[in-house]
């Protein structure tokens, strides 16, 4: 009796997952407008504007006028980055920012990479486009996308971008050799801000898909962190067909029931199916995952719900801004920074190199804008979009960074990425992947692209 208990229930889960189970579905290709006003009945202009980025002196005087004329409170003693940027090392930002600082140069380095514009519903959409320098005969580069994030910029990815199209000269192996693309999303520096609400990241996704289709490429790799590795799962919601595969360093899994039995699992990691890493980067509880949360998510309750109001201030404050931003480059880098006095940011970065990024959401005017994708993504709740409960069934790889926000273990991310081909514990890293530890990154990218083309 028993066994033929046990034979029906089999019975019927097995017909229940052929019929009902998980299915492979895309999300709908719909249309937008997001310029200013009605849609022209006039088709769109499509085509691709060579683009420069330029400065002048009366951008540079006014922005020193504004560092000149700043006001600040003097910290609590021995705060450090426990109530935010600690004012005594903001000095010395400001002081190598107006006297060393120079942004002439920095607008050269942001042009040694080719720029372009095109319109896409109703918005003049800003990227960069770097082939391989020295492709042998023959070779055909993988075409790779690479999506940022906030606060960042397509500045980010300066630094991987030569080791992923000129590997041998970067001490890789040249057997992969690709070709790169990296837009700005929609109101982020030189992509035109929507005017009208809901840009959200599926409509980001649809915009950067159209943008390829308009180069030429068919079948494509996506890689992103932060809205980057929203926006490029959305693509490989919209379009599975013509993404090739996807690479994440960070994740976003909504509907995970794994999360909510965490702190028995991490007693017992074994029996749940988690690593010994994984307990290493969870644990403790308190400490990585629950306070982590509370104390680094402030900014996001006001950007889901107010974005133009604290925009207002920062769009107005260059020291404003860059204390804003710069914050997160120290503790998103490594939680532990918040216990230094100068936050850690030159462990890992340069200030050429932040206050380059700082300046693209200045001289753009674009951090209000920037600040709006929260509102438009999360400021409905979570699970409200189709997109959050579908699963991936593109081939996926990811990249776990020990200082990332908050760990995701392969258990997780089989959850919503049922084909994930590769998952790699990084030895070193946050949150600014590609723009802190490039090389380590463009080596698993490379790992995952290797995997996927050998299927």
């Amino acid at each position: 009796m028993l066994l033929e208990i046990l034979l029906t229930l089999a019975l019927s889960y097995a017909i229940y997952r052929f019929f009902c189970g998980d299915k492979e579905e895309s999300l709908p290709m719909e249309d937008g407008w997001w310029g200013p006003g009605v849609k022209p009945t006039a088709s769109e202009d499509e085509s691709i504007r060579p683009f420069k980025v330029e400065t002048s002196e009366e951008e540079i005087k006014d922005l020193h006028r504004r560092l000149d004329n700043v006001r600040l409170t003097a910290p609590l003693e021995d705060s450090r980055f426990h109530y935010g940027f600690n004012i005594n090392y903001l000095k010395k930002v400001i002081t190598y920012w107006k006297n060393e600082f120079d942004w002439k140069k920095q607008v050269e380095i942001l042009n040694k990479y080719p720029h372009f514009k095109t319109k896409i519903e109703g918005l003049d959409i800003h990227f960069i486009h770097v082939k391989p320098p020295n492709l042998p005969s023959g070779r055909t580069p993988k075409v790779l996308l690479m999506v940022h994030g906030w606060p960042g910029s397509f500045y980010e990815f300066y630094k991987i971008i030569p080791f992923l199209t000129d590997p041998k000269s970067h001490g890789m192996s040249d057997d992969l050799v690709f070709e790169v693309i990296c837009p700005s999303i929609p109101g982020y520096s030189f992509s035109e801000a929507s005017s009208k609400k809901g840009m959200n990241s599926v409509a980001t996704a649809r915009i950067f898909y159209k943008l390829m289709m308009r180069l030429g490429f068919q079948e494509f790799y996506v890689q992103g962190g932060d809205w980057g590795s929203l926006i490029c799962t959305n693509i490989a919601q919209l379009v599975p067909r013509h993404v090739r595969g996807l690479h994440l360093n960070m994740a976003f899994i909504s509907k995970n029931n794994h999360f909510f039995t965490l702190p028995l699992a991490l007693r017992f990691p074994k029996f749940f199916g988690y690593t010994e890493r994984d307990i290493e980067l969870m644990t403790p509880f308190k400490e990585k995952v629950f306070y982590s949360i509370i104390r680094e998510s402030g900014y996001m309750h006001i950007q889901c719900t107010k974005p133009d109001t604290v925009g207002c201030a920062l769009n107005d404050s260059p020291v404003g801004l860059a204390a804003y931003i710069l914050e997160k480059f120290s503790t998103w880098t490594n939680s532990d920074f918040r216990d230094l006095e100068d936050g850690g940011l030159e462990r890992k970065f340069s200030l050429d190199d932040l206050l380059t990024n700082i300046m693209l959401y200045w001289t753009t005017a674009s951090i209000t804008t920037s600040q709006r994708y929260y509102k438009e993504n999360l400021g409905q709740g979570i699970l409200t979009q189709k997109h959050e409960t579908m699963k991936v069934y593109v081939p996926t790889g990811f990249a776990a960074f020990p200082c990332e926000l908050l760990h995701v273990p392969e258990k997780w991310m089989r959850v919503k990425f049922p084909k994930l081909i590769s998952y790699s514990y990084m030895a070193r890293g946050g949150h600014f992947a590609a723009f802190e530890e490039p090389e380590l990154l463009a080596r698993d990218i490379c790992k995952f692209v290797r995997l996927r083309e050998q299927q």
